[in-house]
């Protein structure tokens, strides 16, 4: 009702799991951005275990293109498309919206030259560089043994060379959209210093950053800390996709 005429695209991913979610769970999920009038857009990927995250990562770039793409038959803005989702979702989020020349040169049918970029992102508590040495350091595995993690995690066995390709941080620089970061300080998962280090990498790029780190937060909020965390994400989209 009543479309302000931007979009927010949503990454159905946990864990690089994606399934379909029935329309009424999304839009009581969403309440505040429909009300606000955002038109939000889920997207799916192929999911784990039998796809790998840089599967994921194809897979949500082509999405992203065909909703630019498609822009007008959507009813939407093409320079007022925003992009959130969490965990995996939020790592695919900043995959889309910061890899902009990758994602452009996706689809075979586009030769690269199309602009991909998003205009503003909401990521919470996204893995954000999987390069070993990196990831050791930021904590990309927190309190789980790496056996588990990829019984757990299928999507994180995939080719070595690949891994630059689908770590998110690999690809700041300066022309990158509004970027938010949200984490707790207690994920037992994806340590809060994955986002602490991407909002330092995008402030030395001199790209507007936030990063908002809830006290106590696990992976996943609730109660007043989903409420704190869903208020930032809307104001974040009200500054950067309407003002």
């Amino acid at each position: 009702e009543n479309p302000n005429g931007a979009a927010v695209i949503f990454m159905m991913s946990g864990g690089w799991y994606s399934s379909w979610t029935p329309p009424s769970r999304m839009a009581e999920s969403f309440s505040d951005m429909l009300n606000a009038g955002f038109t939000m857009i889920p997207v799916y990927h192929g999911s784990a275990p039998k796809y790998k995250i840089p599967d994921a990562v194809q897979d949500v770039s082509l999405a992203t293109l065909h909703i630019k793409e498609n822009a007008d038959d959507y009813g939407i803005d093409v320079n007022r498309i925003g992009v959130t989702g969490g965990s995996a979702g939020g790592h695919l989020s900043l995959m889309v919206g910061l890899a902009k020349e990758q994602v452009a040169a996706s689809s075979g049918a586009n030769d690269g030259s199309m602009d991909a970029s998003l205009a503003a992102i909401v990521a919470y508590f996204p893995p954000v560089d999987f390069r070993q040495s990196e990831s050791e350091a930021a904590g990309i595995v927190n309190e789980v043994s790496m056996e588990e993690l990829y019984s757990r995690f299928p999507a994180l066995s995939f080719e070595e060379d690949l891994i630059p390709s689908v770590s998110p941080i690999t690809f700041v620089d300066q022309n990158d959209p509004p970027t938010l970061l949200i984490h707790g300080d207690a994920d037992p998962l994806v340590h809060v210093s994955n986002s602490v280090v991407m909002n330092k990498k995008l402030t030395e790029n001199s790209v507007e950053t936030d990063l908002i780190i809830i006290p106590g937060g696990k992976h996943g909020f609730g109660g007043d800390n989903s409420v704190r965390a869903n208020q930032a994400r809307l104001e974040w989209f009200k500054t950067h996709l309407l003002d």
